[in-house]
């Protein structure tokens, strides 16, 4: 499910753009279940792992950019994503036609590494 064209981020000094992510299991490519809370857990999980890589957590994230292809999920999708996101980066969250894979949601961020 990946494609050597992409990238899970990109930086511009100390600011860190991650691409979006999807609620797949990175192991096995299936998504982390058929929710919208399984799915955003699991988006939240991937971001979670870049960040880990490039030595930041959850907590170096400072603006979200949310996804999702039902509104009606909102409410659903929102309990899941402040799990996650605590220290409550500014956010958006779009309705999109849809997503990668039939995903139910996609998160991306801008996280800054502070030296």
């Amino acid at each position: 499910m990946s494609s050597p064209i992409l990238s899970a981020y990109t930086n511009y000094g100390n600011l860190y753009y991650l691409s979006g992510q999807v609620g797949t299991d990175p192991a096995t490519g299936a998504f982390a279940g058929d929710s919208v809370e399984a799915q955003a857990a699991q988006a939240a999980k991937n971001l979670e792992s870049v960040l880990k890589e490039l030595g930041m957590d959850m907590s170096n994230v400072i603006r979200a950019t949310c996804y999702l292809t039902d509104m009606a999920n909102y409410g659903k999708f929102n309990e899941e994503y402040a799990k996650h996101f605590v220290s409550r980066p500014a956010r958006t969250c779009i309705a999109v036609k849809e997503l990668p894979f039939g995903a139910l949601c996609e998160i991306e961020v801008i996280a800054v590494k502070n030296n």
